[in-house]
């Protein structure tokens, strides 16, 4: 039978954001227990009085692996290089059955020197390169469909060690910072070792401030 501890966790993991205040003791308790009232109550289809919410929320403990992950804060702490491209263009086209043509004659052209990155989901394939191929896209994809097509952006490239994709809580570090910084970011490229976000121009001395935050303040947050 679920009990109120359940309740509690289950929406906790749900939130981070939310997870982390508590666990920093920053968030009032009577508060918190009084608007999750009404969720737990209909979770557990019967009254729930506050207090022993209280109860439930004190006890409450995140994931300790998480919190002091000391190969999490070193990464952190040493992020490779960070590189910056202005002046890109991201295309979204519909897949089809002669997309990949239309890219692979991209890649036979292109100078190899500038951005370029592509990638396939199930019904749709996003193009990222530099604005002064954007005409050369266009032409050379104008028998697919274009769902979208977004200018005046910039790609911001981090290192990663080469055990990153061992380390939990790694990218969910990056996307909280950016998260409360107010950063949206329009596009997300990862590679093994490699990871880019997008982000317009005008956020993009954000972006970088709030990326070397990490680094700056490893042991704030989820390490206290």
């Amino acid at each position: 039978m679920k009990t109120i501890s359940d309740c509690v966790e289950e929406i906790l993991v749900t939130q981070p954001f939310l997870e982390e205040a508590l666990s920093r003791r920053i968030i009032n308790f009577s508060a918190l227990a009084e608007e999750l009232q009404d969720t737990i109550s209909n979770m557990l289809r019967k009254p729930v009085k506050t207090g022993a919410i209280m109860m439930a929320l004190r006890r409450y403990h995140p994931p300790k692996d998480l919190r002091h992950s000391n190969n999490l804060k070193s990464v952190l702490k040493n992020l490779g290089d960070i590189t910056v491209r202005s002046n890109l263009v991201d295309f979204t086209f519909k897949n089809s059955s002669t997309l990949i043509l239309s890219h692979s004659k991209i890649l036979e052209s292109i100078n190899t020197t500038i951005f370029y990155g592509f990638s396939r989901g199930v019904h749709e394939s996003n193009l990222v390169i530099s604005s002064s191929e954007k005409q050369h896209i266009i032409d050379e994809f104008v028998k697919e469909t274009m769902i979208g097509m977004q200018d005046n952006l910039c790609a911001i490239s981090i290192a990663l060690p080469t055990n990153n994709t061992q380390i939990p809580g790694l990218y969910y570090q990056i996307f909280k910072r950016f998260a409360w910084e107010g950063i949206s970011l329009h596009e997300v490229i990862s590679t093994t070792n490699e990871f880019s976000v997008l982000v317009e121009d005008h956020t993009v001395d954000k972006a970088f401030s709030a990326i070397k935050k990490l680094g700056n303040n490893y042991g704030v947050g989820l390490f206290d």
